[in-house]
């Protein structure tokens, strides 16, 4: 059975997701693709949401997000309960957010890093296990309405 990832980008990420599609592809990926479908201007709330619901809904596992920043993939991603998705700049942040964050989102700024870094910074995020302990309290109080008093 392929491993199975979900992709979603605005259209300043649409040269980098289609790069990395092909790159996940080869590697021998399933990879589910939200769009968009081109470099034509979106706004890219349109294709965070339907990532995020597939990975709440149990679809999928984990998820790649891309826009110019990330700034804004990663904000609409993180409305979703269910969503831990994180802006990856460093390799070693792709490694703590999913060691200590449990991520089940990457989230890359496609305007700031070129190709070969977005494939570092994934294969480190794919490779990193959540380390649980004390992280897992704190993840546990994420969602809205968990944290004690």
């Amino acid at each position: 059975m392929k491993k199975k990832i979900g992709i979603a980008s605005d259209h300043a990420g649409y040269d980098m997701k289609e790069f990395l599609v092909g790159y996940l592809d080869a590697k021998g990926w399933e990879v589910i693709d939200f769009g968009t479908d081109s470099e034509q201007s979106v706004d890219y709330p349109d294709f965070a949401h339907p990532l995020a619901n597939a990975i709440e809904a149990g679809e999928l596992e984990r998820g790649i997000g891309l826009c110019g920043s990330g700034e804004g993939m990663a904000m609409t991603l993180n409305k979703h309960q269910g969503i831990r998705a994180g802006l990856v700049w460093d390799k070693e942040i792709a490694h703590l957010i999913r060691q200590h964050n449990n991520a089940n989102v990457i989230v890359l700024p496609a305007r700031f890093i070129s190709n070969d870094q977005a494939i570092e910074f994934i294969e480190e995020f794919f490779a990193t296990e959540f380390e649980g302990g004390r992280h897992e309290r704190r993840v546990e109080k994420i969602p809205v309405g968990s944290a004690t008093k």
